[in-house]
């Protein structure tokens, strides 16, 4: 990672090093970003939640710890210990997969481990500048659900399956969500977001 990039905010891949990765020779690879910290351990189901310290690495603030056995969809948070003695455990800021409310652990889930499929989509997709613009902005977790309990989500793809007809029935060629990033609270329709590399749970 371009060092100098990440702190003139020109780094935009930043998430290739950070965050949990699978590492090359087995295990995951824990990086974070804690520069005011006094120690940084890495705690989850891999380690019966126990302190593993991390390595300071790069210019001193960045954190580094390879973990052998830690695997795929086990879940993990950084403890963060402050130059004033004070240690607070934190979801993964780079993380790209999140435990469902109100748990807040991040979950190991590698870079590239879905495959898109709408290849054909995208080749004959029209840019849709022949026709006027007609934009439905929703929140697709208010947007319909199964019932009033609070916990009772449509997943993505039932959504998408009653969102794409109710849509061309009623006109419109545009959609914008609102934000699909991690967030805490449901009633913030996503602009709360703790985790801007994992889609909400």
């Amino acid at each position: 990672m371009d060092l100098l990039g990440f702190y003139t905010g020109r780094e935009f891949s930043a998430y290739e090093y950070l965050g949990a990765h699978p590492a090359p020779e087995g295990g995951v690879v824990f990086r974070t970003f804690a520069p005011a910290a006094a120690r940084v351990t890495v705690i989850g189901d891999f380690n019966a939640w126990q302190d593993w310290d991390m390595n300071r690495v790069q210019d001193g603030n960045f954190w580094e710890l390879t973990v052998p056995q830690a695997k795929t969809g086990e879940r993990y948070k950084y403890r963060i210990t402050g130059q004033d003695g004070r240690t607070v455990d934190h979801c993964d800021p780079y993380g790209f997969q999140m435990e469902l409310r109100p748990q807040s652990a991040s979950v190991i889930c590698p870079l590239g481990s879905y495959a898109f499929q709408d290849g054909a989509w995208m080749e004959r997709r029209g840019t849709g500048q022949e026709s006027p613009m007609n934009i439905y902005e929703l929140h697709f977790g208010s947007w319909r659900k199964k019932s009033a309990e609070p916990e009772r989500w449509y997943s993505y793809r039932e959504l998408g399956d009653m969102l794409i007809p109710y849509l061309q029935a009623h006109g419109y060629n545009y959609i914008e969500l609102m934000p699909l990033a991690e967030h805490p609270s449901d009633a913030s329709w996503g602009y709360q977001t703790t985790g801007f590399f994992s889609p909400t749970t």
